[in-house]
């Protein structure tokens, strides 16, 4: 009986779309990233494809814009459900483009100050995690990106 439920939950349109959005999503991005920075180690493929935040396509974006449209095409826009995925895709793709983003800028530039201070005065200064947001251009190529493989697990 667990392993039926488990298997109809693999089966799920809505876990589908939102499971190869994301894994498609960040394989494209560790594509990208092999042929920008040449990674040294399989370690770093893997890292690359499982955690990775930022760059190109937002899988942020394209996992909240996957779930919502496959919710939309399951029970339909004007149910509760899918009106609490859109505001969900919506809050989380403005927060990939807007908060994180900014929050990673600024802790870059503490980084810079920090590097320059312990030249001059060699302070004990931990450096702040960059968090690594996303451009505009990679937040809208992951909504597209959802929103098609949700289509296509829905429709197809």
């Amino acid at each position: 009986m667990e392993m039926e439920i488990f298997f109809n939950f693999l089966e799920n349109p809505i876990f589908r779309a939102a499971f190869f959005s994301w894994f498609i999503s960040q394989a494209i991005k560790s594509v990208i990233e092999i042929f920008r920075n040449r990674p040294h180690s399989a370690k770093e493929i893997l890292l690359s494809l499982f955690w990775t935040t930022g760059g190109m396509p937002s899988s942020h974006s394209a996992v909240v814009s996957a779930l919502a449209t496959a919710i939309g095409f399951e029970v339909g826009i004007t149910s509760p459900i899918f009106i609490l995925a859109f505001f969900y895709a919506f809050i989380t793709v403005r927060d990939a483009t807007g908060v994180r983003r900014a929050a990673g800028l600024q802790a870059r530039t503490i980084n810079q100050i920090i590097q320059e201070l312990s030249t001059s005065f060699d302070p004990k200064i931990k450096q702040v995690k960059e968090i690594h947001g996303h451009r505009t251009s990679e937040v809208i190529l992951g909504v597209i990106l959802g929103f098609f493989i949700a289509v296509a697990f829905c429709t197809l």
